[in-house]
């Protein structure tokens, strides 16, 4: 499982305990929290994908 994947993971749960809750106060906590994990989840990605063009890069620039 990658980060990003963990992250989403949390999101959900965050998710589905906010649509349990029943007091609004811990309703918000549990949405401030997936939306905290959903934009570390969005991050991680852009991070993975910014390491993968970078090694592209150097293979490309060694074999060149």
């Amino acid at each position: 499982m990658t980060e990003a994947q963990t992250f989403r993971a949390r999101a959900e749960q965050d998710r589905a305990a906010a649509d349990a809750a029943t007091l609004d106060s811990v309703r918000d906590r549990h949405l401030r929290s997936e939306a905290a994990w959903a934009a570390m989840a969005r991050r991680s990605e852009r991070v993975a994908e910014q390491r993968e063009r970078n090694e592209a890069e150097k293979i490309a620039a060694k074999d060149g």
